[in-house]
């Protein structure tokens, strides 16, 4: 009888999955995979939907950027990092609804004068179906900025 050699015999396993340039665009890399998905209120699941917040999570904690375990709210997330003027990709962009902070989308890109953020919106606390949100024209989506936001934070902030 033949003895069982291992597969990787005299050879080294190498990483083949690209890495990206930095964590910046590895995020938004990772969020581009749900364009299109629907808006789910109280969404944080690649399968059934997001929120606007949910959706940050997902993409802040596939980059390490927030624990593996826990959920927070755009009002959570608004004070976790550094606060700052410069909107640049992967910052996170939030707007207040009734005097508080209630919405919240990453920037994507900055084209001259034009800001152009990732972000699951348009729909609402009724917005728990896909029939919902398909009526709302509620899902992940580019779009540019909208006028108002009231703060903005580098979750990347010190990264390299």
């Amino acid at each position: 009888m033949m003895a069982c050699e291992p597969a990787f015999n005299n050879r080294t396993m190498e990483a083949t999955t690209p890495m990206a340039p930095d964590l910046r665009t590895e995020a938004l890399e990772y969020g581009a995979r749900f364009l299109g998905k629907a808006y789910r209120w109280g969404g944080d699941d690649p399968l059934v939907g997001f929120d606007c917040s949910g959706l940050m999570v997902e993409m802040l904690k596939a980059t390490g950027r927030l624990p593996r375990d826990g959920d927070w709210s755009a009002a959570e997330l608004a004070n976790r990092f550094p606060v700052t003027a410069v909107l640049k990709p992967g910052v996170l962009v939030f707007w207040n609804r009734g005097g508080a902070i209630g919405h919240v989308e990453m920037v994507w890109a900055v084209h001259d004068d034009t800001v152009v953020t990732i972000g699951a919106s348009g729909g609402g606390s009724g917005t728990t179906s896909d029939e919902a949100a398909i009526k709302a024209n509620a899902f992940v989506k580019l779009r540019p900025i909208t006028p108002g936001w009231a703060r903005a934070v580098d979750p990347f902030a010190g990264q390299p």
